[in-house]
């Protein structure tokens, strides 16, 4: 009876054992994590600002990031993402100031802006409190 019991409760966590994988993609329960800065905006700033980027209005207005001429400056464009204003949460502790780089030039060379000069992770590292 030992013998059977053992067995089951070998064969119950080899079993059991895929579904206690933790692992990214279907079936994990880790988030996928973005790596470029399209997909930080699809993650994190679609849901508000559109897939095109042109903004919403309804419940809260999102402003369009679509031809912004604020993201000329890329500084106010890091200091938006990092700290947020208003309605729009801060994102510092939830992206890395590589994520933060990626996004901004993304968002300053995509959607009908035309700022061409990359965002580095060092310009956003200079921007957070130490």
């Amino acid at each position: 009876m030992r013998v059977r019991l053992f067995a089951f409760a070998v064969l119950a966590l080899a079993v059991a054992a895929p579904s206690l994988a933790d692992e990214p993609g279907p079936g994990g329960s880790k988030p996928p994590v973005p790596k470029t800065g399209e997909e930080v905006y699809r993650m994190y700033c679609q849901a508000c600002h559109m897939a095109d980027a042109a903004g919403a209005s309804g419940a809260g207005t999102f402003p369009a990031l679509a031809r912004n001429e604020r993201l000329g400056t890329a500084a106010y464009a890091i200091y938006m993402v990092e700290n947020g204003k208003g309605g729009m949460p801060g994102f510092r502790s939830a992206l890395t100031p590589v994520q933060v780089a990626d996004l901004v030039t993304y968002l300053r060379t995509h959607f009908g802006n035309e700022y061409r000069e990359p965002v580095t992770a060092a310009e956003v590292e200079a921007m957070r409190p130490h």
